[in-house]
């Protein structure tokens, strides 16, 4: 660690401790930061590329697109049963940014880091000569975490805890500067490709899976470790935070052999072959569903692994688990029922929907069982949940966005203050996508295209979860008051705004090859068919 970094925690941890005591001493009690007896254990399952309907349990219990057919995740169903379901959980639209909002409790459009791209050198707007033609100039993102940013192992620290994170950092920078105790180091998603190793110098990756493949996605191993932290944590009777953010669900799908085969013999899946034209001893990896059921099967059972192993430890009533997913996706095994449907406009890349809403599942002490909570939360709100949770005050952290949710797990009903707050993303770049940002308020969400500005982009959560139908026209003063709203946030806190290209060329940006995609899932008024997405 670094003499400024470590300058920089010593000093965040001390205000942070002093902030704890002056709250204490006011209130004439004791600091409860004391009082380790009190103190819950918390294990984030952080999984990797993970759509809202990736399971099944069913996100919304009126839906049945709401959860994903054919696939079996008992300890999924499990949590669900036994914990919380959040109905609306949002995250960031990538996964990089999205991992910087839990660590840091703060929006993208605040903390800067809004994509994991290379800056080349650049501070603001990103003018590489691949987007020379294109509409707008995008904006380049941070790098690392902000030095002075207060991370989750910072603020549990001075709570007596200590901190692990097992598996995908994908944030740059080492977990050690952040607080983590053990860790496994920059990772990226690369560790996570097993099947490369498999593949001899010079060779491509196999287009079956191996039969000696026995950690796909490095789901057992990373389990194992977390498991390990767990058993020396309770030894130590130390409250502990561990994170275990795995590579899974991630493209370049990897599971085991026979959990493959389970899933290649199903109904549904040979019904899929037969239609595609593709053969169960044959298809290719990437184009095999029954890879990803499998690779789903799989990461249940060490999640399962992880619940046991909670019980055996003696530990389950005074442990949190929280399940979510890193951004929105979308799996076409979807459409392996007939007649299912996307329920969202948009994917992964994209602030629609599609690219934002991911499923979440919280147990622990307080929480009942097979409940549901419908306001909207977003992954920035972890931190300060974590701190209340840990015998801190939440309200203590500073230029933080998220908001501690820990009485409404307890039971209390929000009011109408956090039922409407608004809920920011930031998106200022093209990658498949093109640069946008959103406010979500309630049932109300505003989308503004950077390419597009004098589109104004309104819509009703409450009946049109799709976004098929642009209200804009039909509420101007909402949508003038969210967009205010939204462009004074993203001043106040410095969010990099992208600008017209003056060099704009129409027939230039129109051979590029994502060009039809940003067509389709662009700016539009009045609507749209959503089957326009299952094209």
């Amino acid at each position: 660690m670094s003499q400024a970094k470590k300058t920089n925690t010593h000093m965040k941890t001390h205000q942070f401790i002093c902030a704890i005591f002056v709250v204490a001493a006011a209130s004439g009690g004791t600091p409860r930061t004391l009082i380790a007896a009190e103190k819950p254990n918390i294990v984030l399952l952080f999984i990797d590329d993970w759509a809202w309907n990736g399971s099944p349990v069913a996100m919304d219990d009126s839906l049945v697109n709401s959860r994903m057919p054919v696939i079996q995740m008992p300890n999924i169903q499990r949590l669900a049963r036994e914990g919380m379901k959040f109905r609306n959980a949002y995250a960031s639209p990538q996964c990089s940014p999205s991992r910087v909002c839990v660590q840091t409790g703060q929006s993208s459009p605040r903390n800067g880091f809004t994509v994991y791209m290379n800056d080349r050198g650049q501070e603001y707007y990103d003018e590489s000569k691949q987007y020379a033609d294109f509409p707008v100039v995008p904006c380049v993102s941070d790098m690392t975490l902000d030095a002075d940013a207060v991370t989750i192992p910072e603020a549990l620290k001075p709570l007596d805890y200590v901190s692990a994170h097992i598996g995908k950092w994908h944030m740059r920078g080492d977990p050690d500067d952040e607080g983590y105790v053990e860790h496994d180091g920059d990772t990226d998603n690369k560790p996570g490709n097993t099947l490369s190793t498999f593949a001899k110098d010079g060779e491509q990756k196999p287009r079956r899976l191996p039969e000696n493949l026995i950690d796909p996605k490095l789901m057992f191993s990373v389990t194992e470790k977390a498991i390990g932290f767990m058993e020396h944590q309770v030894k130590a009777d130390k409250p502990f935070y561990l994170q275990i953010s795995h590579y899974a669900m991630h493209a370049g799908q990897e599971c085991l052999p026979a959990t493959r085969e389970k899933y290649a013999d199903h109904p549904l899946v040979q019904a899929w072959y037969e239609a595609n034209n593709k053969h169960k001893d044959t298809v290719r990896i990437g184009d095999d569903p029954a890879v990803w059921l499998g690779m789903a099967d799989d990461l249940d059972g060490r999640i399962g692994a992880v619940l046991d192993r909670i019980d055996a430890l003696g530990i389950a009533d005074k442990t949190y688990v929280i399940m979510v997913s890193d951004n929105g996706y979308r799996h076409e095994e979807l459409r392996l029922q007939p007649g299912l449907t996307q329920p969202h406009h948009g994917s992964k890349w994209w602030i629609w929907q599609g690219g934002i809403r991911v499923p979440m599942i919280v147990r622990g002490p307080g929480i009942a069982a097979g409940s549901t909570f419908t306001g909207n939360v977003v992954n920035y709100d972890f931190l300060p949940t974590f701190v209340d949770w840990a015998g801190g005050d939440a309200r203590q952290l500073e230029g933080i966005d998220g908001v501690s949710l820990a009485k409404y797990m307890a039971g209390e009903k929000p009011d109408d203050a956090f039922l409407n707050r608004n809920l920011y993303f930031h998106y200022p770049h093209y990658r498949t996508s093109m640069p946008h940002s959103a406010v979500v308020s309630g049932q109300r969400k505003l989308l503004h295209f950077y390419d597009q500005r004098d589109v104004p982009m309104l819509f009703d959560l409450s009946g049109d979860m799709g976004e098929v139908h642009n209200i804009a026209a039909q509420e101007p003063e909402t949508h003038r008051r969210l967009f205010k709203d939204m462009m004074t946030y993203f001043e106040s806190v410095g969010a990099r705004i992208p600008k017209p290209n003056p060099e704009f060329d129409a027939s230039a940006y129109q051979q590029d090859k994502d060009y039809p995609k940003r067509k389709l899932w662009g700016a539009f008024t009045g609507s749209r068919p959503l089957e326009d997405d299952e094209t």
